[in-house]
């Protein structure tokens, strides 16, 4: 984290992540940017932003209304929900023409019919890192234009524990969490009972959701969730809860409330979190650092989930050459940079790595260096059978009402038993 610049060359050829789960159902949506009504349906755009990023976009949306004589309401949205919405508001002619979307959805809306190609050369495309624009790809076909990348990541409470003494591996903070855990007051503590948290620990020791053929695509049919190393993961965080060294708390539906507001409150030192709790956590006051996530005891990093946020175009929209405008407007080098000085959303912009904006930013720093060890989340259809039985087996581990094979090889079966149901050909 002290030498950005050897960082740098990661972020340009790797997307920077996360995050998907931070976002719960919410509201309808808050109309941000509210303009007036035309008879020219035409000459309208209804956009779907992420939640608390619409100032993000507020000048480039005015100028692109000022460029093109165009009416632009701006509605927000949680991002990972918007497909959800799409499906019901499209057919019915209510929906957006831009929406914003995690990247593991887009081979679901692809084969669902619910976005549209988009015809960028690839002068486009090659401004951001090949993994962020892999994932708007299916079957070759280019689907959306990323705006932002995530991983998760280390943070820590500076009142609580200097840098210098952050234990380095995942055994050493179990071992300091033996030693502080007491009287309300925790050491480090991770949503280990899901598995977008739960696979940077499985994943070091050989776990794997999908493994990839020899093209480099997803095989569905090849399984890793249950195998040797995946349990040999999974029996490492078990000790974490069987110990009481994680609160019952951060078990389920509200662990992830639970978890930031022991953080924010000064109650644990430290937790796995993504770039989305950079805001929150300065607006609480917490005097924060970040950090890359720790090495496991086989040498290994902890591994991330890459995330990637894109704005995509609606397969129901009335104006289908505008909305690609206004995605590629807002997606670009100066408007990704804009949106990042206001939300602090990492951009996939290759040449923003090396802009100071950027590069000043301790939270970029971090997700610069847990990319090396991360991977894009799958983005086929078949990754929606996993969330659901990944995170139920890790439950009943964490709980202790299944031994990790057990409850893993329960996993797949249910896992495969739903690929096969819904996706069959």
């Amino acid at each position: 984290m002290k030498n950005f610049k050897k960082y740098a060359g990661i972020v340009s050829g790797l997307a920077l992540s996360f995050s998907l789960v931070a976002c719960g159902p919410q509201d309808s949506g808050k109309s941000t940017s509210d303009t007036s009504k035309s008879d020219n349906k035409t000459n309208q755009l209804l956009v779907w932003e992420d939640q608390q990023k619409a100032d993000g976009i507020k000048d480039a949306v005015a100028q692109f209304e000022k460029d093109h004589n165009v009416k632009i309401k701006v509605v927000e949205k949680p991002y990972a929900k918007q497909i959800e919405g799409l499906r019901l508001d499209g057919p019915a002619g209510t929906g957006p023409d831009v929406l914003t979307m995690p990247g593991d959805q887009i081979g679901t809306a692809v084969t669902e019919g619910l976005i549209k190609e988009l015809n960028v050369g690839d002068d486009v495309q090659s401004i951001y890192t090949d993994v962020a624009m892999q994932s708007q790809k299916v079957d070759g076909k280019v689907y959306g234009l990323p705006k932002a990348v995530e991983t998760t990541m280390l943070y820590y409470n500076k009142d609580l524990i200097a840098e210098k003494d952050l234990p380095k591996t995942l055994n050493e903070w179990y071992e300091y969490d033996k030693k502080v855990t007491k009287g309300g007051n925790y050491g480090f503590l991770a949503l280990f009972d899901q598995i977008y948290y739960a696979q940077s620990v499985m994943s070091g020791y050989g776990g794997y959701i999908f493994n990839k053929d020899d093209k480099g695509n997803y095989d569905p049919a090849n399984i890793g969730i249950n195998n040797a190393g995946a349990v040999q993961g999974a029996e490492i965080i078990q000790k974490f809860y069987k110990e009481k060294l994680f609160p019952a708390g951060i078990i389920g539906a509200q662990g992830i409330n639970v978890l930031e507001s022991l953080f924010t409150s000064g109650k644990a030192a430290a937790i796995i979190s993504g770039p989305w709790n950079i805001e929150p956590f300065t607006k609480a006051g917490v005097n924060y650092g970040v950090a890359k996530l720790p090495a496991l005891d086989n040498g290994k990093n902890m591994s991330a989930f890459v995330g990637v946020k894109s704005y995509n175009v609606s397969a129901y929209s009335k104006n289908a050459d505008m909305a690609q405008q206004l995605v590629e407007f807002l997606a670009n080098k100066d408007n990704s940079k804009k949106r990042f000085e206001i939300t602090k959303e990492v951009p996939a912009v290759k040449d923003l790595a090396n802009d100071p904006v950027v590069t000043e930013s301790d939270a970029a720093k971090a997700v610069a260096e847990q990319s090396q060890f991360s991977e894009l989340t799958p983005n086929i259809p078949e990754m929606n059978e996993v969330w659901t039985p990944a995170d139920a087996a890790l439950q009943t581990i964490a709980t202790g009402k299944a031994q990790p094979k057990a409850a893993l090889n329960q996993a797949a079966e249910t896992i495969k038993g739903q690929i096969k149901a819904k996706h069959s050909k």
